[in-house]
């Protein structure tokens, strides 16, 4: 099977050593997006979290706007706007604002937010999540396509714009993306058949499948997304699908895969594993419903969601996935801590030296 040609992408989710300053971090983010717009990549993506000391960044639009003048032409963007934090008006305000600031380089990604001091400290139910983000998009995209007056009621929010409006003053008028009708819009998944990626593909947003997944739950979501998107009248283009991996180059796949298991990446996906197994549990992770709660382990995250190796052994990998799972159109790489600097960065100079020339 031939693929498509391929874009690139860089997400930041954060995830930092807390023993470095909060300065430290974001000085290092924003020059991760200054060489991803050198190196050619084609988007660059920033988490959003309130109260963790791993996961740092807490307003990504912020960071987007300084990063967008250090930048040229990579596009950036949220991953994801955390929405049953935010009134949709917000929303949708700082969003198109940010959209004309950007020139028109702002991607977008809608979902929840995950920490549970999060939620906590903002007062809400995690079992609402689901329903508030379905409700807060609705919101949205109706103030992006209309003028007010407004008068929408909601179960969680309610949007009302009627009395004071006064056109001759300049007084209603809320901001409307520079991209018409909306820029690209993207919406997060982890699980096969989730109610979310069934409104995403009948509304026409894009899936972006989530770094922990194994190929096996990618090729099942891409065809629910298929399935979902055909039966609401909608033809489902491959193209716009952005599936995240954890990717680390070397000189040799024997240091890559020493390497990225020991380092940064490693503990990475250590530390999600125990945060998932204090919380919800490691369901989400697994490969299939018999696999056992022990064997969802980082020997088993390093065989199926980690690609290392030597520039050659890393691009035929990336080939292999895309024809096993799907003709992905976006390979987003997952950004991690640089507890070691130059070793982080040749592993970025051979990806885009040596890797990008045989995958796209």
């Amino acid at each position: 099977m031939e693929t498509s040609p391929l874009k690139l992408g860089m997400f930041v989710m954060p995830i930092h050593d807390p023993e470095k300053s909060l300065q430290q971090c974001i000085d290092e983010d924003l020059e991760l997006a200054v060489q991803c717009d050198q190196l050619g990549f084609d988007e660059f993506w920033v988490g959003e979290h309130h109260s963790s000391t791993i996961e740092n960044i807490v307003m990504p639009e912020i960071f987007i706007a300084s990063a967008l003048a250090k930048t040229s032409t990579i596009r950036l963007g949220p991953a994801p706007v955390c929405l049953q934090y935010h009134h949709p008006v917000h929303v949708a305000s700082r969003l198109a604002f940010l959209d004309h600031l950007s020139h028109g380089r702002l991607n977008i990604c809608f979902g929840p937010g995950a920490i549970p001091t999060d939620m906590e400290v903002y007062g809400l139910d995690p079992a609402s999540s689901s329903a508030r983000v379905a409700e807060s998009i609705q919101m949205i995209m109706k103030i992006w396509n209309s003028d007010p007056p407004y008068q929408l009621k909601g179960e969680f929010w309610d949007v009302e714009m009627s009395q004071e409006i006064d056109l001759e003053m300049g007084l209603g008028p809320l901001h409307k993306p520079l991209q018409q009708p909306h820029p690209p819009i993207s919406v997060p998944s982890i699980s096969r058949q989730s109610s979310t990626v069934k409104r995403a593909a009948e509304s026409g947003f894009a899936l972006f499948s989530h770094h922990m997944i194994s190929a096996e739950v990618l090729r099942d979501q891409w065809q629910w997304y298929q399935q979902s998107a055909r039966q609401a009248g909608r033809e489902p283009e491959s193209g716009d699908w952005r599936v995240s991996r954890n990717i680390y180059v070397a000189e040799t796949t024997e240091k890559a895969l020493h390497v990225a298991r020991s380092n940064s990446l490693g503990r990475c996906l250590e530390y999600i594993l125990e945060l998932t197994r204090r919380g919800p549990g490691v369901g989400m992770w697994k490969r299939n419903d018999e696999q056992a709660d022990e064997d969802c382990n980082l020997d088993y995250f390093m065989e199926e969601v980690v690609i290392a190796g030597d520039p050659d052994h890393v691009a035929s990998q990336i080939n292999d996935l895309r024809k096993e799972v799907g003709d992905f159109g976006t390979l987003v790489l997952v950004a991690h801590d640089w507890d070691n600097r130059e070793a982080w960065l040749r592993s970025l100079e051979l990806f885009s030296t040596e890797v990008m020339p045989q995958i796209r």
